[in-house]
């Protein structure tokens, strides 16, 4: 049986009716038939997306009770685990309008948007964050720049940190798969063996006809 602490959050009572109405409800807001499970375990699955993403998208509410939207990114793994359902990230200097560092001191909670394009797979996630400057948790801070191949180089002065309360794997229908440089080039490794092996056997021939 899924956790549906996600369905309590997201559906409220129109979008039960909407459901109801379009034949849905039973593979979505029945779930919510029984009490609230709470805030659940995350997997090594939903651990994995977020720790090798390289980007993201941040969703807040804005004090004008608007939401907002901001696009995070880095090199992989500048999402850190940090035990349990905990994760932070360094926050980037940027162009200086504050607004998700300000929404989160007014309202802590926020969703966030990952995907995977190359395999076609999405998580939404939603929970609450908290901003921490470089000066209280230096620690933390140094932390969070920090990523496998050694400590990023950009501007920082603050963590963000969030504790995830529910999430949800979406349909991949839709995605369009997209493929980075890295990915590319580590899909073309093998190609690149098998071409240099055929190479050698060529110029070997090559070198037996000649004799």
């Amino acid at each position: 049986m899924p956790n549906n602490h996600y369905h309590h959050l997201v559906f409220g009572p129109r979008t039960l009716a909407r459901q109801r109405a379009t034949g849905s409800y039973t593979a979505y807001g029945s779930e919510m038939e029984r009490g609230d499970d709470g805030p659940p375990e995350l997997s090594g699955r939903e651990i994995s997306m977020l720790t090798r993403a390289f980007q993201i998208h941040l969703a807040t509410v804005a004090e004008t009770g608007w939401p907002y939207v901001q696009y995070r990114s880095g090199p992989r793994g500048f999402i850190h685990h940090l035990g349990g359902s905990r994760f932070g990230f360094a926050d980037h200097h940027g162009n200086s309008q504050f607004a998700s560092l300000a929404n989160i001191d007014t309202d802590g909670r926020v969703a966030i948007f990952v995907a995977d394009f190359p395999m076609r797979t999405r998580l939404k996630l939603y929970g609450r964050a908290q901003v921490i400057d470089a000066a209280t948790d230096p620690d933390l801070h140094a932390a969070l720049m920090t990523v496998a191949d050694g400590r990023m180089t950009a501007r920082s002065e603050r963590s963000i940190v969030i504790d995830i309360e529910a999430f949800d794997w979406n349909c991949s229908r839709s995605i369009v798969p997209q493929y980075d440089r890295e990915y590319v080039k580590e899909l073309n490794v093998a190609h690149a063996e098998q071409l240099r092996a055929m190479q050698e056997e060529i110029d070997s021939l090559r070198a037996r006809l000649e004799q």
